[in-house]
């Protein structure tokens, strides 16, 4: 199925993906679950501000659908009010409001009813920041200071402590600066947390297998061979990734000798879905231009072990906040904003259209290979290695 025609998420869907979300897992072991692209759960968690959304709910006094197809079929038989509401046991008053609300005995249909009921029961009570103005000139001055929520909390209730109304809770606080849709809070005071997320964390999330911190046995650049150096030798790779909106990405791989680029679409960010696809699109190379590749310290391949038992290529990692250490893949990406701007959803692209600008890519002359495109230097290289 194409990804732009991709449905939503079903209701059964989102209530797995908050229920998973509230448990600690990530939204990459959540999207493997749904089977699922990483960027559409993003979105819907990210809209809430990473706040799972109460299911909703009405009074138990409430028409149920049943009573109103058992209204619908009375009218049909012409019944009376009083005899409509024998039969269902609720009061003649009830039955006359609800039929009157939902267009009168000639155009009352159930389904609609209970749609629209729905509809009318969605009126979220306001906020408590959004009812008490001088609150929350409190709040919003006390965040831009850099206190946290926790801190203003505790400090309202010292403060006021004769004052019940100027008390509130410091998840309040974190639900009325992530959940924009309250608008009590402008986002821009977010940055003055000091964990800078975008989103609030659930309180079961832990780092527990989701790969964080150092990469085990990483093999540093500075071990890397001379020949890797020089680009005298094919084979030698640099990589990243490359971001786009919705926590989208795709794997760059650029080959030092000729600046021959591949891009390698990628399910997510985390090291299962990033060496996956790095390994399937590595071993489609001949032996010879499989040699090494250098990456940045990013955790996406922190399975670096498994990618080199498949692929016979190993990978040296630069030092932290380094870029310049892999300064052809840099360049390589910047040309590639000229396809991809910021902002731009990569997950929308097929390999097969990447694999298209790629080649376009490939086939442009550059200056550091004396004009010749990089298409032409990697096969003239390949033959004469041959």
């Amino acid at each position: 199925m194409d990804r732009r025609t991709r449905p939503r998420l079903s209701a059964a869907e989102q209530f797995e993906l908050w229920a998973r979300w509230k448990e600690g897992e990530s939204l990459s072991e959540i999207g493997a679950a749904l089977a699922r692209p990483l960027s559409s759960l993003f979105s819907v968690v990210a809209r809430n501000g990473g706040i799972a959304c109460a299911p909703p709910r009405r009074s138990p006094l409430a028409l149920t659908l049943c009573e109103r197809e058992e209204i619908s079929r009375g009218i049909v038989a012409g019944a009376s009010m009083r005899e409509i509401a024998a039969a269902i046991d609720r009061s003649p008053s009830s039955v006359c409001r609800e039929i009157a609300r939902h267009g009168g005995r000639d155009h009352y249909r159930a389904a609609e009813a209970e749609s629209l009921a729905w509809d009318r029961a969605r009126r979220p009570k306001p906020c408590l920041l959004a009812c008490h103005g001088r609150l929350q000139r409190i709040v919003a001055s006390k965040l831009q200071s850099n206190w946290s929520p926790e801190q203003i909390s505790g400090w309202l209730k010292t403060h006021f402590a004769d004052d019940s109304s100027m008390r509130i809770s410091h998840e309040t606080i974190y639900r009325s600066l992530f959940l924009q849709a309250r608008g009590v809070l402008k986002r821009e005071l977010i940055a003055h947390l000091r964990s800078k997320r975008v989103m609030r964390r659930p309180k079961k999330a832990s780092k527990k297998g989701q790969d964080r911190g150092q990469i085990v046995d990483a093999i540093s650049i500075r071990e890397r061979p001379a020949e890797i150096e020089d680009r005298a030798v094919p084979g030698h790779w640099e990589g990243d990734l490359i971001t786009g909106s919705k926590n989208s990405h795709i794997a760059t791989l650029v080959e030092r000798h000729s600046r021959f680029t591949m891009l390698v679409k990628v399910d997510g960010k985390d090291t299962q879905s990033v060496v996956t696809a790095l390994t399937r699109q590595v071993q489609k190379l001949p032996a010879e231009l499989r040699r090494s590749l250098t990456w940045d310290r990013g955790l996406e391949l922190a399975q670096h072990k498994e990618f080199t038992v498949a692929t016979d290529v190993r990978v040296y990692f630069c030092d932290p906040q380094s870029p310049w250490q892999r300064g052809t893949n840099e360049n390589t990406n910047g040309l590639l904003r000229q396809y991809f701007p910021k902002g731009t959803e990569l997950s929308h692209y097929s390999q097969a259209e990447l694999n298209r600008i790629a080649l376009q890519l490939n086939q442009r002359p550059r200056k550091t290979l004396g004009f010749q495109d990089p298409a032409s230097k990697l096969q003239a290289c390949v033959a004469s290695t041959g």
